[in-house]
């Protein structure tokens, strides 16, 4: 009698060439992902050969109910983690069925960026730091801390190893492998400052390949903490106080910033985002004033700086790239709840297309 990990488990692929493939596309906050399977009639290797699907908007927050269909278009395929073999992970957009984008749709206007022949040119890299908060089901408190009580200040958790500093370790290493599994380009990973607070890296990654990495990163890790009975947080101050917030720092370069004398094309592009400060804040994310205070390594909300190594910055510059007169910086303004299609396409935006 087999049983349920049996099951699960099972390789489809002694006995069939059909494969499955599991469509994800995010709901209607912005930042909730959806997703449900289909079987294909054998192994797929580019989201063009895949057919579009629809599903009731009206019961994800975005159609009305006399008009509820929304079409959901393949853009990047993924293996598949959790069925393996040949089955995929397929992350799509979402759009009217006369073929218009609907409001949640932050990927359709990033392509139009990101296929803009001076976009193109710069070979756009990212480095993405993704921060999150692992909660207790039950009470929706971090892991690791006392139900209703705290845990000792902060100082020994960031990149802490020890049953009493480093909480939820398994379901760490459980989604590095997973990324890396499907073929994303993770590319590190920490405990945070706060306990029960940790981080991935995504990255070096070109263009919106970058977002879309994050967004089935994010996926997979949610699946793993379904599985292990966890609640996946991206609030950006889920715990009010002396406590670290949660962001998305991304790192950025042009192929101009990477070249000889990049070091002032990087000082002209700081300057450029300077000037656009407040249309960025109000693109980075949610309940973002929470945590950009002036505290915590951050910058206040309403201050734009930029400084070398400066994690109180708005804007960091490395060591590294000082020294080099060239290389990347770090935009430290993102929440960890901000949409990747967004930050980066905005980013590109600012620095290569926009003249002030």
């Amino acid at each position: 009698m087999s049983s349920l990990a049996d099951l699960i488990n099972l390789d489809l692929s002694d006995s069939t060439d059909q494969i499955i493939a599991e469509y994800i596309w995010i709901g209607g906050s912005g930042l909730d992902m959806r997703s449900k399977a289909r079987t294909l009639p054998g192994p797929v290797t580019d989201p063009s050969e895949l057919p579009k699907w629809n599903y009731d908007g009206s019961s994800t927050g975005q159609a009305p109910g006399d008009d509820s269909e929304v079409i959901i278009y393949p853009q990047a395929i993924f293996k598949d983690p959790f069925r393996r073999g040949n089955n995929i992970l397929v992350m799509c957009d979402a759009y009217t069925p006369a073929g218009e984008p609907i409001p949640t749709n932050k990927r359709h206007a990033a392509a139009k960026i990101f296929s803009d022949p001076s976009v193109v040119a710069e070979e756009t890299w990212y480095g993405i730091e993704q921060e999150y908060t692992l909660l207790q089901k039950e009470t929706k408190w971090p892991v690791g801390w006392p139900v209703g009580g705290f845990p000792g200040p902060q100082g020994p958790y960031y990149c802490g190893v020890g049953a009493d500093k480093a909480f939820g370790r398994d379901i760490v290493d459980s989604h590095y492998k997973a990324c890396l599994y499907a073929g994303i380009d993770v590319s590190g990973t920490n405990g945070e400052v706060m306990p029960g607070q940790w981080e991935f890296q995504v990255g070096p990654t070109v263009g919106i390949a970058a977002a879309d990495q994050v967004w089935v990163a994010r996926y997979i890790l949610e699946r793993i903490t379904e599985l292990a009975g966890v609640v996946l947080s991206l609030d950006p101050k889920p715990i009010p106080g002396d406590w670290n917030g949660a962001g998305a720092h991304t790192n950025y370069s042009t192929k101009s910033m990477r070249e000889d004398g990049g070091y002032e094309v990087i000082k002209k592009a700081i300057e450029k985002l300077g000037l656009r400060h407040k249309e960025h804040i109000a693109a980075y994310g949610e309940g973002n004033e929470r945590r950009l205070t002036g505290k915590h390594e951050t910058a206040d909300i309403n201050t734009f700086l930029w400084g070398v190594a400066n994690r109180g910055a708005s804007i960091r510059v490395g060591r590294d790239t000082e020294k080099a007169g060239k290389g990347y910086f770090e935009d430290r303004r993102p929440a960890s709840n901000m949409d990747p299609y967004t930050v980066t396409s905005m980013i590109a935006e600012s620095t290569i297309l926009w003249k002030p």
